[in-house]
């Protein structure tokens, strides 16, 4: 079983493809988009997770703490919380906003960039990963706020070039192209990144943990199956180990328990069913796997300091 693939499953982030930009030396441009000004392509969702793919050129990205980040085409960067951020050539250039610069003919068009001073080119294919209540997602909050998406190593670097390619000739003619395999490829770019992140950090926390195979296996088995009521006993036979060692395992790894890991996990996944899918009180429990709605509350209202009710209305 895949951990990260149940994870972000769980996450129910929609993938997109929303921007082709086109710039000449010198240029420099401000990103600081929110999920309102792509609501679009984003339907329900609040937050974002962004990324810039380079087809042609060098990209500096200046992120949120000033440190430089250079990309080669074929590559991407990833920006998981979508933090403020400078995308720039390699001269000199005034800094404008990017949606100061951006085409777009009306609210369901995509969008295009051509921008600059008629010098060497960069192209770059921008798009997204959508979601309600993403501020809240263990998997994003311990990714970096700026990582690398290498196509030139991964196995998927052929296709989603091809495929990015692809978007953005059909953007450049006003083609709207296939949102589904936009979707897919943004979804698949974003999987391989952080496939290949967590391969090569030694982050410690939930990173690490889905590199251990007996403790990614119960994160997995929790998230696809978070309503079967999970004890400890339980996962370690799922797991193929004991008791004892699961549980040293997760408290090395994760600084909780098992049976801790379960109800945060549950809680979660509960709360936004609660507000992306307006679940009523009692399904929501069974999802957490309680049987009693008057318990799931309490539970609840400890873990986030409101009943569920109050959640659903303030997160809807």
């Amino acid at each position: 079983m895949d951990a990260l693939s149940e994870i972000l499953r769980s996450a129910r982030l929609t993938g997109g493809v929303f921007l082709h930009a086109e710039f000449s030396e010198p240029w420099c441009v401000s990103s600081a988009l929110k999920a309102s000004d792509c609501s679009h392509y984003l339907g329900p969702a609040d937050q974002m997770v962004l990324f810039h793919y380079v087809l042609e050129g060098c990209l500096t990205v200046i992120d949120a703490e000033k440190n430089a980040h250079i990309f080669l085409p074929g590559q991407a960067v990833i920006l998981p919380r979508n933090d403020p951020h400078l995308l720039k050539g390699q001269q000199p250039a005034t800094t404008v906003p990017a949606l100061d610069v951006t085409d777009r003919n009306g609210p369901e068009e995509l969008m295009v960039i051509r921008h600059g001073g008629g010098g060497e080119k960069t192209r770059i294919v921008c798009g997204f990963l959508g979601g309600r209540g993403l501020q809240h997602d263990p998997l994003l909050n311990a990714l970096p706020p700026v990582f690398r998406y290498n196509g030139l190593e991964c196995r998927s670097g052929s296709l989603v070039k091809t495929t990015l390619k692809y978007a953005a000739t059909e953007m450049s003619d006003g083609q709207l192209g296939s949102e589904a395999t936009l979707a897919r490829i943004s979804e698949l770019l974003f999987v391989e990144a952080v496939r290949d992140y967590i391969s090569n950090s030694k982050s410690g926390g939930l990173l690490d943990a889905l590199k251990d195979r007996a403790v990614s296996r119960a994160i997995g088995l929790i998230h696809r199956y978070p309503g079967r009521r999970w004890v400890v006993e339980t996962l370690a036979q799922e797991c193929a180990v004991s008791r004892t060692v699961l549980t040293e395992r997760f408290n090395h790894l994760l600084g909780c328990s098992p049976r801790e890991f379960v109800q945060n996990t549950c809680m979660q996944l509960a709360a936004r069913g609660l507000a992306e899918q307006q679940l009523n009180i009692a399904d929501a429990a069974e999802r957490a796997g309680y049987a009693s709605e008057a318990a799931f509350s309490r539970a609840f209202k400890r873990h986030f300091g409101v009943s569920p009710s109050e959640w659903r209305k303030e997160n809807t």
